[in-house]
């Protein structure tokens, strides 16, 4: 599953991806007081910011991760969900909130914040996990804390 990302070398990049990260930090911090604050003092737009914000990551905030966001399609059928809670939980990662839409044609789509810190598999390792449960469509990583 994260055949969709790549680790470059941000000298390449163009500036305002490391503004981006440097934004959050400071809202994160309680430096900046909100997002418009922030965006202010590192000089990019809020619009730059919201499109780029749940899409680039430093190495040394990945290692700390504690929360991951996973979307995914689910078939409205007995077992499905709990199974998947099963799967996650013996991966050593536990639920802090689910989010389901009601089912459609017989699938729903199904939004899972999980607390990674006891995690015994790597994010990949537990993408792959998921997504190989009967019922499970589609499952991707949303963002990670």
């Amino acid at each position: 599953m994260l055949d969709n990302y790549l680790i470059i070398h941000k000298s390449i990049l163009p500036e305002y991806y490391e503004k981006v990260l440097e934004a959050g930090r400071l809202v994160e911090s309680g430096k900046a007081r909100d997002v418009s604050q922030a965006v202010r003092m590192v000089g990019i737009s809020r619009s730059t910011y919201y499109k780029y914000k749940d899409y680039i990551f430093a190495p040394s905030d990945m290692d700390g991760s504690r929360k991951a966001v996973l979307d995914m399609m689910l078939d409205h059928t007995p077992g499905v969900l709990s199974s998947l809670l099963t799967r996650i939980s013996s991966a050593g990662a536990s639920v802090v909130t689910i989010t389901q839409s009601p089912p459609i044609r017989g699938r729903a789509s199904v939004t899972i914040t999980l607390d990674v810190s006891a995690l015994t598999v790597t994010i990949a390792e537990l993408l792959e996990l998921i997504s190989s449960a009967a019922g499970v469509e589609n499952a991707q990583l949303l963002a990670m804390e």
